[in-house]
């Protein structure tokens, strides 16, 4: 009896303890979950508040940038009013001279008349045929033209008001609030110096034309752009190790102008050392970050390697032809077990490549499978995995590496056996002639 009251009392105990410790994790998922809460909660505080002072910001520049432009508008017309004021009332004013000099004319002409008539026998004559000839002179019967007020300007002003019904119409459909962008950030994929960003569309009504990528450190204060088109996937490279990165995405719909609303803000980092070539072989020149290699005029030729092996059995190794020079059989791109010098290409034992003219080579020997040739753009790409032959291949067994290369939508598929455990490789490539210059990541 005693035995089974210790062990129901053991049984209890487990249950007890079982019970804690299914508490603490429940008590976990829940401050997890108002730690969610939280963030929800501040993501829209701070978003309406953004919001806020953006649609405050453009609406106080839109009134003051309509004030003056009606302003100009208003300056325009009273200045054309001015210049037809002045233009219409000149001839008038020259006309309103003749006639009253004219006026002036006649009341002297008038005076010396009846002066004329009036004045003294004796002179009368002579005065009476001086005054006769003035008057002939003068011609009294040419009268300057006054032209009548229907032929003379009489301004006013035209002002449509249909003008604030379409700007009314305009400005009650100017602007919108989006509580939803209609993309959002989906997937990081950590890659060697660098981050695959994938996005999707969340908004079923919404018909993207292009979209726009935009990251930053998060020590810095702006966002830059790092890649704009259509694709819903981009590598983000010369990206530090170990360092946070923002991203946000946007999206222009089919036939508008204007982009969407950014996407939540998220946070991507990638722990992989990036992909660098080994620096000082004759015949290559690298650039700064030494993932660029250039094949130089130089007479000398072999294979240039990575740095270290820094490709890893299930990762994707991706070579971009930035440039082509001349093809040769030999040329190779490719990973290898180890560096071997004295080669002038990766069609060797060990090795794994495919030369420029697409021909595949395993361990020297040339596949009857050929990819398309290489061409100025085109990215080659090497995914690999383990696949374990014999009890135990991590002791020196054989075993084998599953090699998928693609180039130019086309693939080969094929298992390479190697006598010794590898699942991290070198890469390397050889040109025999200048001007070829590849990318890796």
């Amino acid at each position: 009896m005693e035995a089974d009251g210790e062990a129901e009392a053991r049984l209890l105990l487990q249950e007890a303890r079982e019970s804690i410790e299914a508490a603490r994790s429940y008590r976990r998922e829940l401050e997890q979950r108002l730690r969610g809460l939280h963030q929800a909660r501040k993501q829209i505080r701070e978003s309406a508040t953004l919001t806020r002072d953006v649609l405050e910001q453009h609406f106080n520049d839109l009134k003051g940038t309509l004030k003056k432009l009606l302003d100009e508008r208003l300056m325009s017309l009273l200045q054309e009013v001015d210049a037809i004021e002045q233009d219409s009332i000149k001839p008038l004013d020259e006309c309103q001279k003749l006639i009253e000099h004219g006026v002036s004319t006649a009341d002297d002409l008038l005076r010396e008349g009846e002066s004329a008539v009036h004045g003294d026998v004796g002179q009368q004559n002579e005065k009476l045929c001086s005054f006769t000839k003035k008057a002939l002179h003068i011609q009294l019967d040419s009268l300057p033209e006054v032209p009548s007020l229907v032929d003379v300007p009489c301004l006013s002003a035209q002002l449509d008001d249909c003008l604030l019904t379409i700007l009314k119409n305009q400005i009650f459909r100017h602007g919108t609030v989006a509580s939803r962008p209609p993309v959002q950030l989906e997937e990081f994929v950590e890659k060697p110096g660098g981050i695959l960003v994938r996005w999707c569309k969340v908004d079923d009504d919404f018909i993207p034309q292009d979209y726009r990528l935009q990251y930053r450190k998060s020590t810095a204060s702006h966002f830059e752009d790092v890649y704009v088109g259509s694709e819903t996937e981009f590598i983000v490279l010369h990206i530090d190790p170990n360092v946070d990165y923002q991203f946000r995405v946007c999206a222009r719909g089919d036939g508008r102008q204007e982009w969407s609303p950014w996407s939540v803000p998220q946070i991507g980092r990638t722990t992989l050392v990036p992909h660098e070539w080994t620096a000082g072989l004759e015949g290559y020149s690298l650039s700064s970050r030494r993932n660029i290699a250039l094949r130089n005029d130089s007479q000398s030729c072999g294979v240039l390697y990575s740095k270290a092996p820094t490709y890893f059995c299930g990762q994707t190794l991706t070579f971009r032809i930035e440039t082509v020079g001349q093809p040769d059989r030999r040329d190779s791109l490719g990973v290898c077990v180890e560096q071997q010098n004295g080669y002038d290409s990766l069609q060797r034992d060990k090795a794994v490549c495919i030369s420029t003219n697409g021909a595949v080579f395993v361990n020297g020997k040339e596949m009857t499978n050929q990819l398309p040739a290489v061409t100025s753009g085109s990215t080659v790409t090497f995914d690999m995995e383990v696949v374990q032959l014999g009890p135990s291949s991590n002791e020196g067994g054989n075993f084998k590496l599953r090699v998928t290369i693609s180039s130019n939508n086309r693939e080969v598929v094929f298992d390479w056996v190697l006598d010794q455990c590898c699942v991290s490789l070198y890469f390397g490539c050889s040109f025999s002639y200048p001007g070829w210059k590849v990318l890796v990541f």
